[in-house]
């Protein structure tokens, strides 16, 4: 019963941003989208994809980390482009990419790539304070609202292209 109503919501939750995004993205966003996805460096995004899902045996486990550490990062960008240009605003790409370009936003993703698992989740690092005027300008809060709003929906297209490169396509 759980598994279903799980399932159910998640589904709705992803019909619900589905129905948010924008179906034809024009191709300026479709740039800033594969430009967001180089800057959060998503080929990373998709090892820890491919390592946290579950296999058969530890046979399938090594052949598709082997597929996916051999998948060249641009590949990884340009096929992710589209279906996140169609979650998030060109503005909000924009400015997720210079977050994720500048010193505190390549600490973030050191810390979510590297760190190990622990039991209060990862800490994010403390930023200078002129980090901290940086995340408190509007253009900044309101692309990241947006983006974490979308979060869910980029994993899961993250984990729709893990299942495309485990199939061949």
């Amino acid at each position: 019963m759980k598994k279903s109503y799980a399932a159910f919501l998640i589904a709705s939750l992803l019909v619900g941003a589905v129905h948010a995004a924008t179906p034809n993205p024009d191709a300026a966003q479709v740039k800033a989208a594969h430009d967001l996805m180089a800057a959060m460096q998503a080929e990373k995004m998709m090892r820890m994809t491919a390592g946290g899902s579950q296999y058969a045996s530890p046979a399938q486990r090594k052949e598709v980390m082997d597929k996916v550490i051999k998948l060249q990062p641009e590949v990884v960008y340009s096929r992710l482009a589209l279906p996140v240009a169609r979650l998030l605003s060109t503005e909000t790409s924009v400015e997720m990419t210079n977050f994720y370009q500048s010193s505190y936003g390549q600490k973030v993703l050191q810390q979510t790539y590297n760190s190990g698992a622990s039991l209060g989740g990862p800490s994010a690092p403390t930023p200078t304070a002129a980090e901290k005027a940086a995340l408190k300008k509007p253009a900044y809060i309101k692309a990241n609202k947006e983006f974490k709003a979308n979060e869910q929906a980029i994993q899961h297209e993250t984990f729709v292209l893990l299942k495309a490169v485990i199939n061949g396509k």
